[in-house]
């Protein structure tokens, strides 16, 4: 069976069976198909959508073949309204089998109290046009928009465009959104995060003003822009005409989402999925769940993009709970 491109994402998301390296809209390197409640998402990780040349640098290392099964449930739910952390595994993957791995396991003096963010630009990871580089496994994989993908799957158009899978099954949009999230009809504009720059100045670890070097510059601002604390919405969507719960990748931070609204499938951990060809990477340092949170106290007013937004005033609610304890952002053990 043939497909067009409209159509790929109302079928990826109701569809009995799909083999995308059926449909020349996707690469001939990535099935996807549904097998009773799960999604199941196989590829080479090999990209097509004019990657970087790799060694580059500050990334020596070569693209090369992974064995990546992924699996996601057909029919996600919320987690009792608690968000969960993305701890030891990629958000998602993508349309066309990559995984989209927001953080860097790259630490101020080694402190994981300052990690770095890798899309702020004071660490150089050879991130190529795409916002991607290469592991030492040889495995190529997203922090933050995929450029080429989405140019690919939009047409070059304006629109509303799913991207992927999160680890919990629902779907995964970017950058833009119906303005009104149950009027199709409503404007097309760019999501925007509801994370803020903080005010003010490090009380300890790099010093210096909160400027989005450090992934703990950021504060949830709750009403600053559309997403919550996950970078998630209910609404609308092509694929979705009856509603649903959706991430959004946007052009600022969080970049890609670091937390869950259900529950991740198991298949996201890294010995899971990593364990074929490409092999695995043992993350760095040990689990995170004795740090403090992040402190998500003041708030950081209504900032535009690049979100270094500046306020006064008391504490916003702040995100859904997290559970596990410290990193409530849920990605210190993530590889590069």
């Amino acid at each position: 069976m043939k497909t067009t491109a409209p159509l790929l994402g109302a079928l990826l998301g109701v569809g009995t069976s799909l083999v995308c390296a059926d449909h020349p809209e996707l690469p001939k390197n990535v099935t996807i198909e549904v097998r009773g409640d799960k999604r199941i998402i196989q590829s080479d990780g090999i990209p097509t959508y004019n990657p970087g040349i790799y060694p580059r640098r500050g990334n020596p290392n070569r693209i090369s073949a992974q064995d990546y099964t992924f699996e996601v449930p057909v029919n996600p739910r919320k987690a009792g309204g608690e968000s969960v952390p993305a701890i030891g595994m990629p958000f998602g993957v993508t349309l066309d089998g990559l995984p989209l791995d927001p953080g860097a396991a790259e630490f101020w003096n080694g402190d994981r109290d300052w990690q770095y963010e890798p899309m702020a630009g004071a660490i150089n990871l050879g991130l190529d046009e795409n916002n991607a580089h290469v592991q030492p496994t040889g495995a190529y994989h997203y922090h933050a928009m995929p450029h080429g993908l989405l140019e690919h799957l939009s047409g070059g158009d304006r629109k509303m465009t799913q991207l992927g899978w999160a680890a919990d099954g629902f779907p995964i949009y970017g950058p833009w959104v119906y303005e009104e999230p149950d009027d199709p009809e409503s404007r097309i504009v760019d999501a925007t995060s509801s994370y803020q720059v903080k005010d003010g100045r490090r009380p300890g670890g790099p010093g210096g003003r909160y400027d989005g070097t450090f992934v703990a510059d950021y504060e949830f601002v709750d009403g600053s822009g559309m997403l919550d604390g996950n970078n998630g919405r209910e609404g609308i969507t092509p694929e979705f005409p009856d509603g649903t719960y959706y991430y959004v990748i946007t052009e600022e931070f969080p970049f890609i989402p670091r937390s869950f609204a259900g529950e991740p499938d198991p298949s996201f951990q890294r010995r899971q999925y990593m364990g074929g060809r490409g092999g695995e990477r043992p993350p760095r340092g040990g689990p995170s769940g004795d740090r403090h949170p992040p402190d998500f106290g003041g708030k950081g007013g209504k900032g535009g993009k690049g979100g270094k937004g500046k306020g006064k005033g008391g504490p916003p609610p702040g995100p859904p709970p997290l559970r596990g304890g410290g990193d409530p952002l849920g990605f210190l053990r993530y590889l590069d």
